[in-house]
């Protein structure tokens, strides 16, 4: 019996640890049952799903390249700003984070304060808090330590000159993508190309980022303006349109030789710096979208092609009585009822004779009327810089009645941008050469400066139509409806316009688009400046009145800034001759310059004595002068006719002579010429 007892505590021992190890191994059988199924069977949805809570891999936008005017100063640049993110899954109260967030802000509306709560309630795996946030902002919410709240660096655009060439330049969006002007037409060469970025989170749940693979920066752009030029340009601009109570306008200053914007403007204006402020009226580019009917100013068509195809002379007449032109059941009258009468070709243009260019248009003809307006550019868009710009509207020439050509001919019925009009009157002021505007004038990139070239679209008239035409409008400036674009010292060529404007389908006698396109100097034009002014109302709506003035401020500031010498009693020019061109010999082909005569005996060994110019070119005259080391004062041009010192005169080394030219040869060995 006692054996009995002593051997019972064994068999339930054993009984035990049979029970007890039955469940080890069942337990170790389910563990490994269930790592199995985590480790093979749910590998990859385990994996992908703790790269999701730990990693996340977002685009970094690539650093854009700066945006220069043509003498390299800065118009927009990149800077560095903190962009605030959330990890939605490692925060456990949206609600508390999203007030928080919203208080170190310092700016959230109630309704984005919602907003961000329920996106961050959502559980995606990542969203922005605030893109491109402030210094103080960044610094707050970082002094808040949210779990599942980090940082990355993106990039601002910033434009330090505020609303200079706003429209020119455009604006970039949050995802450093331009969205308008310069900024959208070359984005794919100013934005680079973007670099990765992953997002993790450390054991504490705290986010952070580091670099995977780094952005490579964009190209920069050199443009074809004139920063102080585009300010002048801005600057009357608008103060022409407040001073007139208009609803808006445009400026466009181009170089008639090589087609470089200089300037572009346009009021209302912008701050690109802050875009979202601005409706759409403010941000539209006038001078590239806005159609308009030019008026009088499209007359410079309508004269070219009369000219181009011999139909009518300069000093041809043409009768405009009595000051009106009927086609059935319409009728064309003068402005203001003028009846100007019996007016020559360059009259119909001075005195901006309506009759006068319907019965030049008729004469020309439809066909060529029609061919001589696309050849001026008109009926397409006219710059690949200017990817919104509107090609404008005009009338096949087998649909021109002549109605429609006497529509045509003063400018009606036509819808041009003021881009398009610059490149028309370039045309004349450079000698009859359709350009193609353009406002890059190089793109810089690794280390290497590619000019974009200068574009001849084709040639609308020829040089000495050209020439014609100049000295047509310099009438119109001089004793036409252009007085007030006069600049003193200067040969300004112009031609204004008023056009009524088309409101609810009919022409309005309270609605006008005034404008005024010119050249200046005349004869050897650095600038076409283009003004455009919409419906002004506290002053009489005339291209001469509005538009004229605002010209005339623009290009007065812009020659002198340039230091373009005065062509109207300019002074003498004064010629310094260089010492190491005293032996210089006559080119071939020169005409014979007279020897100099020295005497032998004086005290200097040789004295020299001053030739007899008359009758020679300023060339070969300060040619010869340049040998006896003279300065000289040049009057007037053609050949010499006087001259002081006299012929024959002895004459020290380092004097000054002076010369009288006439465009008429006197008879040699005259010792005074005839007054």
């Amino acid at each position: 019996m006692a054996d009995t007892s002593a051997n019972a505590w064994r068999t339930t021992l054993k009984r035990r640890l049979v029970v007890a190890a039955a469940v080890f191994f069942a337990w170790s059988t389910a563990i490994e049952a269930r790592l199995v199924y985590l480790q093979v069977f749910q590998h990859e949805e385990l994996l992908s799903r703790a790269e999701r809570q730990q990693m996340r891999t977002v685009a970094a936008p690539a650093k854009r390249g700066e945006i220069l005017d043509r003498a390299g100063r800065v118009l927009a640049y990149s800077v560095d700003a903190e962009s605030i993110y959330a990890v939605p899954t490692e925060i456990d109260d949206p609600g508390k984070a999203a007030n928080a967030l919203c208080e170190a802000l310092d700016d959230c509306a109630p309704k984005e304060r919602q907003l961000l709560s329920e996106r961050i309630r959502k559980g995606r795996s990542f969203v922005y808090v605030r893109r491109q946030a402030s210094p103080d902002q960044a610094r707050r919410v970082a002094e808040l330590q949210l779990e599942g709240v980090g940082f990355m660096k993106e990039n601002r655009r910033f434009y330090p000159n505020k609303d200079l060439a706003a429209h020119l330049l455009g604006y970039v969006g949050l995802d450093n993508t331009g969205l308008s002007g310069i900024e959208a037409t070359y984005d794919s060469l100013i934005k680079g190309h973007a670099g990765t970025v992953l997002i993790q989170t450390d054991a504490r749940r705290h986010a952070f980022s580091r670099t995977e693979k780094l952005p490579t920066a964009g190209a920069t752009l050199e443009l074809t303006i004139d920063q102080y030029l585009q300010h002048i340009v801005e600057r009357e601009l608008r103060a022409g349109v407040e001073w007139a109570g208009a609803a808006g306008g445009s400026a466009v200053v181009m170089d008639p030789a090589s087609g470089e914007i200089l300037a572009l403007a346009n009021y209302p204006t912008f701050n690109p710096n802050s875009y979202r402020q601005f409706d759409n009226n403010d941000r539209r580019n006038r001078a590239i979208q806005d159609l308009y009917e030019p008026g009088s100013t499209f007359k410079i068509v309508t004269a070219g092609a009369a000219l181009e195809e011999k139909v009518l002379a300069p000093d041809a007449l043409i009768e405009t009585s009595p000051g009106r032109i009927r086609f059935g059941s319409r009728v064309v009258d003068e402005d203001k009822g003028h009846n100007y009468g019996l007016l020559t070709f360059t009259g119909v243009i001075v005195k901006s004779s309506n009759v006068g260019a319907i019965k030049i248009g008729l004469r020309v003809g439809p066909q060529r009327l029609g061919d001589y307006v696309k050849r001026f550019g008109f009926g397409r868009a006219s710059s690949p810089d200017f990817p919104g710009e509107s090609p404008g509207i005009v009338w096949a020439s087998s649909k021109l009645t002549d109605s429609a050509v006497a529509s045509v001919s003063m400018g009606y019925q036509v819808g041009v941008t003021p881009l398009q009009m610059a490149a028309a009157m370039s045309t004349v002021a450079n000698g009859g050469e359709l350009l193609q505007p353009r406002v890059v004038r190089a793109v810089v990139r690794d280390g290497k400066r590619m000019l974009v070239p200068r574009k001849v679209v084709g040639r609308a008239v020829s040089t000495s139509t050209a020439a014609e035409l100049t000295a047509i409008m310099e009438q119109v400036v001089e004793d036409g409806t252009g007085k007030a674009a006069r600049i003193a010292g200067y040969t300004v060529a112009g031609k204004t316009g008023t056009a009524q404007k088309v409101v609810n389908r009919r022409y309005s006698n309270s609605e006008y688009n005034v404008s005024f396109v010119g050249f200046v100097p005349s004869r050897k034009p650095q600038y076409t400046i283009v003004v455009v002014v919409d419906s002004p109302h506290k002053v009489p709506p005339y291209g001469g009145t509005v538009s004229a003035p605002i010209f005339q401020r623009i290009a007065d500031a812009a020659l002198r800034q340039a230091g373009t010498a005065p062509t109207i009693n300019a002074p003498p020019p004064l010629l310094v001759a260089r010492r190491d061109d005293v032996n210089e010999q006559p080119t071939t082909g020169a005409a014979d310059v007279p020897a100099i005569v020295t005497l032998a005996g004086s005290s200097q060994g040789s004295t020299s004595l001053f030739p007899d110019l008359r009758g020679l070119g300023a060339r070969d005259a300060l040619r010869s002068l340049t040998r006896l080391g003279l300065t000289a004062r040049i009057h007037g041009d053609g050949v010499v006719v006087q001259q002081t010192p006299a012929p024959g005169g002895v004459i020290d080394r380092g004097s000054q002579a002076t010369l009288w030219l006439k465009r008429q040869t006197p008879e040699r060995g005259v010792n005074e010429p005839e007054p």
